[in-house]
């Protein structure tokens, strides 16, 4: 009987040494593959500014927090969950009982669970082995080694269902190994060197780093981002959690999320924390880390200030008086214009009955289109641009104009807007509408309206190169904020249009209509002692552009 024993267990430890080897050969050619292809620098074109489909729960390891086990259950369909386990990130998961990790999840609640485990990618291919998660709400990424995860399923069919899982409006969880796994740019082992591997797209753009604060980790992922620009990094601490859905991005637990951006030209590299009961924007981190590895913007010498054709209408907010609408309809060709009316900076607009289409029409347009997407699928559609094609002026209307920016930035629609601007047409908008013209673009930030700059979205859309325009200037007391924008970037041109106010530039000449004031702030260096850094100006007043000072 001893010596049976002694065989058994003679016989588990050579199996598990030619687990292990087999595991180490697979690791070295994996991590020498993956340094051979590298890994490609996120480019806007990829990012969706809806962020992810379905949902993920990313733990940082330790404890799990109850608020992280709630929400994925709520997340997976609560009492209609189907998760799948798979706990291969365990080396003791070829020994141990598949039940055992069913069981611990059902304790928690979910009324159907599986748990499936290979090393082997051929059966990761077979159809048996994806039965469950074809018909799955959940996924769940146990602990251990992320590695271990990556050889068995990175590029095999078991990856693509877990795709299909979130596109289906699943959700995909994991702990550790089970959270790190969660980012094509994978730190499989190593600290503070890091050995990288192709982990999961899941969460793109992104290099996750779990057990953060407590394992020290900070400078790995700072040198993998530093390696890898256009990339960002979350350090999630213990008994914490990131609840990623859509694109908002919730901390959960105990302690807190680290952000990690890699330095740019014109920026040193970054970090901060998300407490938790806080929460972060997926998309503008994105974007972020897009722009730092992009050139600085904006460029030291920017480009010459004015419309080559046609004219710009930029509204500071407010109230629109009748002799305004009458303005832009009259630049837009009178009777004849055809006005293209785009809502998509509000986040609920109203595309029929808007106010701002019925003011056109009583100021005598009498074909106003409404055009409104979302979807940069759409705006690169020609059937969506076709009235733009047509257009003698195009109206943006108020809200948050980084809306603007997600739907349109450098799509087909976007250069169908400066094409109406270069075949001699009139480009207006009011508030969120006015901003979007400027070069530099001011209060981006998707979390609120309060921040002058706001890395990933502070490229408006240039009809007006080389400015930088707010809106409710007087009326929000927003003097100080593009004061310290000039200070920051003196080479752009500051322009602050109150409520009730408009600025029409036509060539390099800026004239002002309405009740109130525009303010123009002259960062730049002159040696005119003369010339104020700030002119304010009324209506009938006009100003050169190109030249930063005050028409006589």
């Amino acid at each position: 009987m001893q010596m049976t024993l002694w065989k058994l267990r003679l016989r588990r430890f050579y199996r598990e040494v030619r687990r292990q080897l087999r595991a180490l050969l697979i690791v070295t050619l994996l991590v020498a593959s993956a340094q051979a292809d590298d890994f490609p620098t996120p480019t806007l074109a990829e990012v969706n500014p809806a962020g992810i489909g379905g949902s993920l729960v990313i733990c940082g390891g330790g404890k799990l927090p109850d608020a992280a086990v709630s929400q994925f259950l709520e997340l997976a369909g609560g009492d209609n969950a189907r998760l799948v386990v798979i706990p291969t990130a365990s080396q003791r998961a070829d020994r141990a009982d598949l039940e055992s990790y069913s069981k611990i999840w059902r304790d928690r609640g979910f009324p159907t669970v599986d748990a499936v485990h290979t090393q082997d990618r051929a059966v990761a291919n077979s159809d048996d082995f994806l039965t469950p998660l074809k018909s799955a709400t959940a996924v769940w990424f146990a602990g251990g080694q992320q590695s271990f995860i990556a050889e068995a399923y990175v590029g095999t069919r078991v990856e693509q269902e877990l795709y299909a899982l979130l596109d289906r409006g699943g959700v995909i969880g994991g702990t550790s190994a089970g959270a790190a796994i969660q980012s094509r740019l994978m730190i499989a082992f190593g600290n503070p060197q890091a050995t990288l591997m192709q982990g999961l797209d899941l969460v793109r753009g992104s290099v996750i780093d779990q057990h953060f604060k407590v394992r020290d980790r900070q400078p790995r992922l700072t040198a993998v981002l530093a390696a890898h620009p256009g990339y960002f990094g979350l350090g999630i601490d213990e008994g914490t959690a990131v609840i990623v859905h859509g694109r908002t991005i919730a901390v959960v637990g105990d302690s807190t999320v680290t952000v990690c951006l890699s330095e740019s030209a014109n920026r040193p590299a970054m970090s901060y924390e998300i407490p938790a009961g806080q929460s972060g924007d997926l998309t503008a981190l994105r974007r972020a880390a897009i722009a730092r590895a992009a050139p600085a913007f904006p460029p030291a010498i920017p480009p010459a200030t004015g419309v080559q054709g046609g004219a710009l209408m930029i509204v500071g907010g407010g109230a629109m008086t009748k002799q305004m609408w009458q303005r832009f309809v009259e630049l837009a060709g009178g009777p004849e214009a055809m006005v293209v009316y785009v809502p998509t900076a509000d986040e609920k607009p109203r595309l029929e009955d808007s106010r701002d289409v019925r003011a056109m029409k009583e100021a005598g347009a009498k074909a106003v289109t409404v055009l409104h997407t979302t979807d940069r699928d759409d705006a690169n559609r020609d059937g969506f641009l076709e009235p733009l094609r047509r257009a003698t002026g195009v109206w943006f209307g108020g809200g948050r104009q980084w809306r603007l920016v997600d739907a349109y930035e450098r799509t087909l629609t976007w250069e169908a807007f400066h094409d109406v601007l270069r075949r001699g047409g009139v480009i207006g908008g009011s508030s969120a509408g006015a901003t979007i013209q400027g070069d530099y673009l001011v209060r981006g930030n998707p979390l609120g309206n309060r921040d002058m700059s706001a890395e990933g979205y502070e490229r408006g859309f240039a009809f007006l190169p080389g400015v930088a325009i707010d809106q409710h200037f007087t009326q929000r007391d927003r003097q100080p904020d593009m004061k310290a924008l000039m200070q920051t970037f003196p080479q752009l041109l500051g322009v602050g249009i109150d409520e009730s106010t408009a600025l029409v530039v036509q060539e390099a000449t800026a004239r002002v209509i309405g009740a109130n004031a525009v303010y123009f702030h002259d960062g730049s260096e002159t040696g005119d002692s003369d010339r104020p850094q700030i002119v304010k100006l009324s209506a009938g007043e006009a100003y050169d552009v190109q030249r930063r000072m005050r028409i006589e």
